[in-house]
C-alpha cells in the first residue's frame, strides 16, 4: 500500500527531521549577503516533497521508531514503553509499520527503515498480570476516575475484570506528516490479520471490545455554545479517521495532558496553527460495530 504526503519545512523549533531541508529554501540574494536568512528565523518556508509510504511485518529493527510513537502517545505516564514495544514485536503476525518506500541511494537525510507509524491490536485480557499491560490499565482507571462520572468508572472496570469479553487495545500511530489515506489500507489489513489470528489460535484474536487513546486538542480559549446555553468543548482528532471510532464507542472520555507537553503537537503544526491544548480521548468500542466504522472510513478516506 502507499500513499503520498506533503512535507513541511519549517523554522526551528519543529520536529527536525522536518527542517532538515529548510537551506534548500535560501536564495541566492541571501547567500550573496552570507546571513542566509537570518533576519527572518521563524518564517515558514513552503516546500512539498511527495513521498510514498509502504506498509511492512513489524520487525526487530522497528523497536525504536514504534517506542518513539508510543511515548508521543503516553507522554509522562508511568507506562514502560519499551515492554510495550517488545510486545508489539514479539506478536508481528498481527500489525504493520509505515515505512517510505523508496529512499534515493544518493540521500544523506532519510532513514530507509525509519518508521513514520504503526498499527497493531493487544489483547490486554489475555496478558492480565503483564506489567505493562496493567500500566496502560491503570492509567484509563485512573484518568476515568477522574474526568469522567462514577457509572462510567464502574462500568469501565466491570469490562476489564470480564475475561470472557477479551478486550484489545488498539495502537494507531503517525507523524503528523503522513496522510490519513494510509489509514484505510492499514485498518482493512489489521482486521483480517485478527480474524486469521482468531481463526489459528494466535495471541490477539478477536476481541469483543475495541480500547483506543487518541490524541486529541481543543482550542486553547473555545468554548462551542451547546443547546440551552451551556458551554461544550470541542475535541479534535489528530488523526481525524479516529472521530469515527468515538461516534461507536460505548465508554468515552477526555483527560487533559497540558502538563505533560508544551504543545498539541511538535511545534505550530495544527488546525491553522491556532493555540491547542493537548487531550487524550480513551474510546472503548464494541468490536461488533467494526463493520460499520470501517464502511465509514471508506467513504472519508477513499480518493
Amino acid at each position: 500500500m502507499a500513499s503520498s504526503a506533503k512535507r513541511r519545512a519549517v523554522g526551528s523549533g519543529e520536529n527536525p527531521k522536518e527542517s532538515d531541508n529548510s537551506s534548500e529554501e535560501i536564495s541566492d540574494d541571501d547567500v550573496d549577503s552570507g546571513e542566509e536568512g537570518s533576519d527572518t528565523p521563524d518564517e515558514e518556508i513552503s516546500e512539498e516533497v511527495v513521498v510514498d509510504f509502504e506498509a511492512h511485518t513489524i520487525s526487530d529493527n522497528d523497536f525504536n521508531g514504534i517506542k518513539k510513537l508510543l511515548q508521543q502517545l503516553f507522554l509522562k505516564a508511568h507506562v514502560n514503553t519499551s515492554d510495550v514495544t517488545d510486545i508489539i514485536i514479539q506478536q508481528n503476525h498481527v500489525g504493520s509499520v509505515i515505512k517510505q518506500a523508496e529512499v534515493p541511494e544518493d540521500s544523506d537525510d532519510e532513514d530507509p527503515d525509519e518508521v513514520f507509524g504503526f498499527i497493531t491490536m493487544l489483547n490486554l485480557t489475555e496478558r492480565k498480570g503483564v506489567q505493562c499491560v496493567e500500566e496502560i490499565k491503570e492509567l484509563i482507571v485512573d484518568q476515568c476516575e477522574k474526568n469522567a462520572a462514577h457509572s462510567v468508572t464502574e462500568q469501565l472496570e466491570k469490562i476489564f475484570s470480564d475475561t470472557s469479553k477479551p478486550v484489545g487495545l488498539l495502537l494507531s500511530e503517525r507523524f503528523i506528516n503522513v496522510p490519513p489515506q494510509i489509514a484505510l489500507p492499514l485498518h482493512k489489513q489489521l482486521q483480517e490479520e485478527i480474524a486469521e489470528a482468531q481463526r489459528t489460535n494466535k495471541p490477539s484474536g478477536k476481541c469483543h471490545y475495541c480500547l483506543m487513546i487518541s490524541k486529541t486538542c481543543k482550542e486553547a480559549s473555545k468554548n462551542i455554545p451547546a443547546r440551552g446555553g451551556a458551554p461544550k468543548e470541542e475535541h479534535m482528532f489528530v488523526n481525524a479517521e479516529e472521530e469515527f471510532f468515538y461516534e461507536e464507542a460505548v465508554v468515552k472520555f477526555h483527560y487533559s495532558v497540558q502538563e505533560e507537553a508544551d504543545s498539541c503537537l511538535s511545534g505550530r503544526w495544527s488546525f491553522d496553527d491556532v493555540p491547542m491544548k493537548p487531550f487524550r480521548t480513551v474510546m472503548l468500542i464494541p468490536t461488533d460495530r467494526m463493520p460499520a466504522i470501517m464502511d465509514k472510513l471508506k467513504e472519508y478516506l477513499t480518493i
